[in-house]
């Protein structure tokens, strides 16, 4: 992956204290967040080399659009709202949802070991049910569950009301659960009673994390 200097507009020797600072900023963003936002875009269009040139666009989308953030304090959701859209946009473009397994390989850059790691959880029959949930269902359910964002960050994330995402992170719950139902009836394994824990993203289970974000 190229760096995000290399990608940010120039103004030449002539350029602004303003802008310089604009620049500065989001670079001190991108050494922070580029890996999670990369590892979200990664998980929604199962692409690496898209994930890495659609974390560049973020970063100059944000760039370009700085004066919209309202605090630094909210840049992290901020991004990721930012990320969302670009995804979502690129899904809708490309119509890259496939009812297969995304096998985590890199043909690109190589991913990090905490990447490669953290992505594997989703491989199988997890990545096949959500792949075949609704395109903003499973960013809401990414970036509750394995990003672990709040109620308020997953609003701003969304683009909607506190109210309205977690509806929509309801809906991707009970959509998870039915698709994985189906991928287990299409693989011949048994049901989970229902005493048993629903189903687990990343080591955490659907129940677990409803029982969170009601605390919030």
């Amino acid at each position: 992956m190229v760096s995000i200097e290399s990608s940010l507009p120039r103004w030449g020797v002539a350029v602004s204290t303003e802008r310089t600072s604009a620049q500065a900023f989001i670079e001190s963003l991108f050494a922070q967040h580029q890996a999670e936002i990369y590892g979200f875009l990664a998980r929604m269009v199962r692409d690496d080399e898209l994930a890495a040139d659609l974390t560049q666009e973020t970063f100059v989308k944000a760039f370009r659009a700085l004066d919209a953030l309202e605090s630094t304090d909210r840049a992290r959701a901020w991004l990721f709202q930012i990320a969302s859209r670009t995804a979502l946009d690129e899904l809708r473009r490309r119509r890259l949802i496939r009812f297969v397994p995304w096998s985590g390989e890199s043909r690109g850059t190589a991913p990090s070991a905490e990447e490669t790691a953290m992505r594997a959880r989703l491989s199988g029959e997890m990545a096949r049910a959500l792949a075949r949930i609704p395109d903003r269902q499973r960013a809401a359910l990414i970036l509750a569950e394995l990003h672990e964002l709040t109620g308020s960050e997953l609003a701003e994330a969304l683009g909607v009301s506190h109210v309205a995402a977690r509806a929509l992170l309801t809906r991707a719950r009970e959509s998870l659960r039915v698709a994985l139902a189906d991928e287990r009836r299409a693989s011949g394994r048994r049901e989970p009673a229902a005493s048993e824990a629903g189903p687990r993203v990343e080591g955490a289970t659907v129940n677990q994390a409803r029982r969170s974000e009601e605390r919030r």
